[in-house]
């Protein structure tokens, strides 16, 4: 058997053990989970083409990899996420002896143009959260379910694992845990009220199990899923007659640019969405309304 066949079974291993560590020490989500295997499966793939193991990859192997994905049609954005996955890789089974270097520490991953986020005005945040009419279950649910999103800012995922114990209706703020972070984000009180409408003449009568923690469930009475989510909104998208394509980010986006046009500070802003860097929130910087600018200009000395 030659060396190159051996070192392929040394890599699979490697690969079980760090998707293992990744699910279990790290809780990374089912979807970064599958991103990181698919990333690290078509690398290996690659490398065994070119019969070289895993730990035997160097500089120059990576860059003929990039080469390789740029070939291919990969977009930057796709090939920077690929290397921050052999990056982590690497950096595992160097901690753990298996590798003698990081053949990724001096690769430079390719430049990616930071996309401007879509935000709807607040006259469209106010049309698209009139078109849930409360005369019926879904209304009610669908409702509450869009006040809560643009209040609280939090992603679709985050919205669709809360139980009905996550929303504290005395104080009127959601805890929303993800993985072993954990923050607690206030609902205004429009969100609150539509909320507990929700709860108090709806929630209840959908569900089928009593055992159901959900906070928002769909029809049958299950937990509602990213689909399901996606779709509502693109129902009252259409009904509102906005042009702009709307997902459940997009309220997210429009959450964290409204509070700073409205003069709530970035540090604040960037806890309530739950970024763990700074530069995350800054790209809202450039939705400040001119009207603030104006302020400072008027009242910084030196302006």
């Amino acid at each position: 058997m030659k060396y190159f066949d051996i070192g392929v079974g040394k890599m699979e291993k490697q690969l079980k053990l760090f998707f293992e560590f990744l699910e279990e020490d790290k809780k990374l989500s089912s979807n970064t989970l599958q991103s990181y295997k698919r990333d690290l499966k078509q690398f290996r793939r690659y490398i065994e083409g070119c019969e070289v193991s895993y730990n035997k990859v160097d500089e120059e192997v990576m860059k003929n990899y990039i080469e390789y994905l740029e070939e291919i049609g990969k977009k930057p954005s796709t090939i920077s996420r690929c290397i921050a996955s052999i990056r982590s890789f690497y950096q595992y089974v160097l901690k753990k002896g298996k590798v003698k270097k990081d053949p990724t520490k001096n690769l430079q991953s390719p430049k990616v143009e930071k996309r401007v986020p879509c935000v709807l005005t607040s006259k469209e945040v106010e049309l698209l959260l009139e078109q849930p009419k409360d005369i019926d279950l879904k209304g009610i649910r669908d409702k509450a379910m869009l006040e809560f999103a643009y209040a609280t800012g939090m992603r679709v995922t985050e919205i669709i694992s809360l139980d009905i114990d996550d929303i504290n209706f005395k104080e009127g703020y959601v805890n929303c845990r993800k993985a072993n972070k954990q923050r607690s984000i206030p609902l205004g009180k429009m969100s609150l009220k539509a909320l507990k409408d929700y709860v108090d003449n709806a929630r209840d009568i959908l569900l089928k199990d009593d055992k159901e923690q959900a906070l928002f469930v769909n029809v049958n009475g299950q937990r509602l899923t990213r689909q399901g989510f996606w779709k509502i909104i693109k129902f009252y998208k259409e009904q509102a007659h906005i042009t702009k394509d709307i997902t459940p980010h997009v309220l997210r986006h429009s959450f964290a640019t409204h509070l700073l046009q409205n003069g709530a500070d970035l540090k604040s802003i960037q806890t309530m969405l739950g970024h763990s860097d700074i530069s995350s929130t800054q790209v809202y910087m450039q939705f400040q309304d001119e009207g603030i600018k104006n302020i400072y200009q008027k009242a910084h000395p030196r302006a």
